[in-house]
């Protein structure tokens, strides 16, 4: 019973240096951004000698027609990669939660969580060779491709709050829909759709914000002319860097950081 009650009352919170640990890691984490958003805001060119407060890099930053162009082009991609995604998600999860066990169910659940563990750059590689073999035998070259990257890498984010949103739902609505004879659309669109809605707008918001993003897939696979922000910023930084870098990354920061509260508000639980 002794040893029980001291499990029981052991907090990771009083062990000796946690603290400390804590506090440092969020210092390494969040330095970094402290300072891009500090200096987004400098007078000068230089990013790392402050000369005065001034909104000059943000006015650059949105008058700039490359940003422009790149910014509705990473929306574009984020917006239909999204739809594509959550429906998908969507599908998958009504079938790996509201159907009996079947065989291989394990599977279709560790293959839909694939994408998850494979490094990105092995998928990145992969989908370089698949598309060339399409493009070899069909000859298009269009924004498809990286339409179907960004939509199939973005499935098992949004699966994951979907299929979670599904398991925490009591069946018992859903039985009594059924006892009352409705056909199984009419028990989904009426019973199961809006009480699994937030958990659909929360993958949605994810997979927004991993397509809209990702850097190593969009660089393997998109062709001439299909340059996303994320692609725009880093060749930026190959060449010069300037405050307005800055500005432009804070924004990315700024809306990336909105969806992330909102999906992290529509998912914990009531």
């Amino acid at each position: 019973m002794a040893e029980l009650s001291r499990a029981k009352s052991f907090d990771v919170r009083r062990q000796p240096g946690f603290t400390a640990v804590a506090i440092l890691c969020f210092f390494m984490l969040y330095a970094p951004m402290v300072a891009l958003v500090l200096y987004s805001f400098n007078a000068g060119q230089s990013i790392g000698t402050w000369e005065g407060f001034s909104w000059r890099w943000y006015e650059s930053a949105i008058n700039n027609r490359e940003i422009q162009q790149a910014t509705i082009r990473s929306l574009q991609v984020a917006g239909v990669a999204t739809l594509v995604s959550t429906i998908a998600a969507t599908m998958a999860a009504l079938a790996t939660t509201r159907t009996r066990p079947y065989r291989g169910m394990t599977f279709a659940f560790a293959l839909i969580n694939q994408p998850l563990m494979v490094p990105e750059i092995v998928t990145a590689v992969a989908l370089l060779i698949f598309f060339a073999i399409i493009k070899g035998a069909t000859g298009y070259t269009g924004m498809g491709y990286l339409l179907a990257a960004h939509a199939a890498f973005c499935i098992p984010f949004a699966y994951l709050p979907i299929r979670a949103r599904l398991e925490d739902m009591d069946l018992t609505l859903e039985q009594a829909a059924a006892d009352l004879y409705a056909t199984p659309w009419q028990a989904f669109r009426r019973v199961t759709l809006p009480r699994l809605l937030p958990g659909i707008l929360a993958g949605a918001m994810l997979a927004f914000v991993i397509s809209l993003d990702d850097v190593v897939i969009t660089l393997f696979v998109a062709g001439p002319g299909q340059e996303t922000l994320p692609l725009y910023v880093i060749g930026q930084l190959r060449r010069i860097v300037t405050p307005e870098m800055n500005a432009v990354s804070t924004l990315f920061l700024l809306v990336s950081a909105i969806l992330v509260t909102v999906f992290f508000l529509l998912s914990r639980r009531k």
